[in-house]
């Protein structure tokens, strides 16, 4: 990964017009007691390409994936993008609201971006994989895993 002093350029993201409706929705309800989370979220959103249910590739980041990413702090990680009700970091399942849960949404196996922590660190991550799992009401756009990129990584 690159370290450098620059800003660097983000990612272009893409939401579902489904996630997109459920995490504007959720900025707005969480706005007045978390500003700065509900900001971060609908600044990714704002930037993110909307597309229709199921033209959201298996590769990308979306509420309820498993994602696998090489942090610029060293060991590659594993967590689940959750609301903020299901969250629990002993289980992997990070909240939507949470810095790096921003960061993740959206991006693609491949595609790295740089985050500011709530220490106000900056940071970088890659990620390596994403995987869906199947849920009951059988969307199109949340059934095929994709595999690891980088499985060297």
């Amino acid at each position: 990964m690159l370290h450098n002093t620059k800003t660097r350029r983000k990612p272009n993201i893409r939401i579902s017009q489904s996630d997109y409706a459920r995490l504007s929705a959720l900025a707005t309800t969480v706005a007045a007691r978390n500003p700065v989370a509900s900001d971060e979220l609908l600044a990714e959103l704002e930037r993110a390409r909307v597309v229709a249910d199921g033209w959201v590739s298996a590769g990308t980041v979306r509420m309820g994936s498993t994602v696998t990413f090489k942090p610029d702090t060293g060991d590659r990680k594993t967590v689940t993008l959750v609301y903020p009700g299901e969250a629990n970091i002993s289980e992997g399942k990070v909240s939507i609201l949470t810095p790096i849960g921003t960061a993740l949404i959206g991006l693609s196996a491949g595609q790295s971006i740089m985050w500011t922590a709530r220490d106000g660190r900056r940071h970088e991550l890659l990620v390596l994989g994403v995987n869906h799992p199947t849920p009951e009401d059988d969307s199109p756009d949340r059934l095929a895993p994709s595999s690891a990129i980088a499985a060297s990584l």
